[in-house]
């Protein structure tokens, strides 16, 4: 009978004992994957805010515009500023700042190879500080993107291991949609007791943090599965790109050498950027990439006014301003534009701040709920194991007077708790 409790006999016992002993050692062998789930929702989650966090922790990033704030320097005022401060260095690319209050970046790199990034104040052209490279924002990044793990040939192991527990994630969103009936309740009438026990706290913060993070948590896992396939396709040399192969400089565009035999000069970024906005006048250049050499063009881009989940790019010829390729909204096929659509949604990084701290609040949740249930998981296995090990304790002293409380074996299944 369900409602029975009976206890069974010592003939019976070893059989569903070895079951059980063999079900915790599933058990405590899932408690490192979660734990690594954990550690990437944690990490993913810092990393939606890395750079407010940088912005906070440097104050040379800072850039508050003053009081009689003035436009924006030029990019050939940039360049000017740089040359000055740094005159060996060699420029490589400048980006406007997202925000007003972020300075804006210029990275460059020295005759021996080594590399730095500049914070230029937007406003007065001041070099408030440089910082390396790989900063708390790439390190962050890095850590929750492929733990760190070296490119070698194709994309790192580290990649694949993130990205496959979107599996996981999303099977367990459907299921516990399907387990936990009637969960649009939860939206009206949310339970959260905090006066019970610890174990009923948890399971209820598990169930309300789920049911709130549901488009979150979809968006989450079906961006990082997309990831999984994107390293599967770049791996076996399969693309959707429309692009075609790299374009380079005519020779014909290409002046001689002058008399010092020097590298002819290019145009200005000035009188690049003016010659994109005017062919494109909705188009809003943040970012310059330059010629890497005599055949390689200014790379001007800048984020989509139509589609802002996408940067678009122009490539300018650096001697006679001539706009040779596009790579805008138009000239993506549909799939290019989804596939493209991934990362943003994935990091939520193309409205502004607003929507970061969205992305940072479920982040934590979805990071809370993971732990959560480790929580429940861990005090399940706790309670099990122990109950295996009175029960063996027992069965080696079978004279002695059992304890009045019923060990966890002797329930029938209907009445676990």
């Amino acid at each position: 009978m369900s409602n029975s409790i009976s206890i069974k006999s010592g003939a019976e016992k070893p059989k569903p004992s070895r079951a059980k002993i063999w079900f915790l050692v599933h058990s405590w062998m899932a408690m490192p994957i979660w734990a690594f789930v954990f550690f990437i929702c944690l990490t993913g989650t810092i990393a939606t805010v890395s750079q407010e966090i940088v912005w906070l922790a440097d104050p040379a990033s800072r850039a508050n515009p003053p009081a009689q704030a003035g436009p924006l320097l030029s990019f050939d005022e940039i360049v000017a500023v740089v040359k000055e401060g740094h005159p060996e260095a060699i420029i490589q690319s400048i980006s406007r700042p997202v925000k007003s209050q972020f300075a804006l970046t210029a990275d460059i790199s020295y005759p021996d190879t080594t590399t730095r990034t500049l914070y230029v104040n937007p406003y007065t052209g001041v070099i408030q500080g440089e910082s390396a490279r790989f900063d708390f924002r790439q390190f962050i990044r890095g850590l929750h993107g492929w733990l760190l793990m070296p490119w070698t040939n194709g994309y790192s192991w580290g990649w694949y291991l993130v990205s496959i527990t979107a599996i996981p994630m999303l099977v367990s969103l459907v299921t516990g949609l399907v387990v936990y009936k009637r969960f649009w309740r939860g939206f009206l009438r949310p339970r959260l007791r905090f006066n019970v026990n610890a174990r009923v706290f948890w399971g209820d913060f598990h169930r309300l943090a789920g049911i709130w993070s549901i488009p979150f948590i979809a968006i989450i896992s079906i961006t990082s599965i997309w990831f999984l396939l994107q390293g599967i396709l770049q791996d076996n040399q399969i693309s959707f790109s429309t692009a075609g192969p790299p374009i380079y400089v005519d020779r014909a565009d290409v002046p001689p050498l002058d008399a010092n035999s020097q590298t002819p000069p290019f145009i200005s970024l000035d009188e690049a950027t003016a010659a994109v906005e005017t062919a494109f006048p909705d188009f809003q250049a943040s970012f310059v990439s330059m010629p890497w050499n005599a055949y390689a063009h200014y790379n001007i881009g800048g984020r989509s006014v139509s589609y802002p989940l996408l940067f678009e790019n122009v490539s300018v010829n650096p001697y006679n301003a001539k706009i040779e390729q596009t790579r805008r909204i138009s000239d993506l096929s549909w799939l290019e534009i989804i596939t493209g659509s991934m990362r943003p949604l994935h990091t939520g990084d193309f409205v502004g701040l607003s929507l970061k701290l969205v992305y940072f609040f479920f982040g934590i949740l979805l990071t809370m709920m993971v732990f959560s249930g480790m929580m429940i998981w861990t005090k399940r296995t706790f309670r099990d194991t122990a109950a295996v090990l009175r029960e063996r304790k027992i069965k080696k002293q079978p004279n002695k007077q059992p304890d009045s409380r019923i060990p966890a074996y002797a329930l029938q299944e209907g009445e676990r708790t």
